[in-house]
């Protein structure tokens, strides 16, 4: 109980930490992009349709791989396979809201680029971003637990709810209630965040 419950902290924080991050940089590349446009749109829009070529999963096992195992390492993997999808969500946001009047007055009134994303933008951008980024929470453990499952993502003897899993299915045949326990835990704290995302997209009334 007590290995599942620290390894509860240590999953949850591969999982919230990389989406986190991951908002900061994909979300400040998406409204570079969506307000600018040209040239800066085409360069990062093109540089994330390559990250797009892959599952997100294979892409995590191999750069995970490339950088060697570790939980610095996974979450950083982590990191970098969310950037693209926060990216296009904020630019495609940002895009809409871009040439809307309250912008356009903004901009006739003389005001920089730093000052229009900053009072005009990015609080109509910030929702679509965060229930987007609320549903990748959930997708972040699951990846997280079978990088940690593989080898390539927390190491021993530190408990994670994936590493658990790879140590337990040695005893699946004699005690299985034991070996899924870490699983159901991951299915059950999914669900958890999906359901916080579905909350906060009817608080915000985000229709995506």
């Amino acid at each position: 109980l007590s290995r599942l419950l620290y390894g509860g902290r240590v999953s949850l924080t591969m999982g919230m930490v990389p989406v986190m991050l991951a908002t900061v940089i994909g979300g400040t590349l998406g409204l570079v992009a969506g307000y600018t446009g040209t040239h800066p749109n085409m360069a990062i829009m093109r540089i994330m349709d390559v990250f797009f070529a892959f599952p997100s999963i294979l892409l995590a096992v191999a750069i995970s791989g490339t950088m060697g195992g570790g939980m610095r390492n996974g979450m950083l993997a982590l990191t970098l396979v969310f950037i693209p999808p926060l990216c296009r969500v904020a630019e495609t946001a940002t895009t809409q809201v871009s040439h809307l009047d309250f912008v356009e007055a903004a901009r006739a009134s003389g005001a920089g680029l730093c000052s229009i994303i900053w009072h005009h933008i990015l609080g109509n951008v910030l929702g679509p971003v965060l229930v987007y980024a609320s549903s990748l929470v959930s997708v972040s453990i699951l990846i997280a637990s079978g990088l940690s499952f593989l080898g390539l993502g927390v190491e021993p003897p530190t408990p994670d709810w994936g590493l658990m899993l790879n140590t337990l299915r040695q005893v699946i045949y004699i005690a299985p209630s034991l070996a899924a326990l870490p699983g159901v835990l991951i299915f059950i704290t999914s669900i958890c965040f999906n359901l916080l995302s579905d909350g906060l997209r009817a608080a915000m009334d985000v229709r995506m």
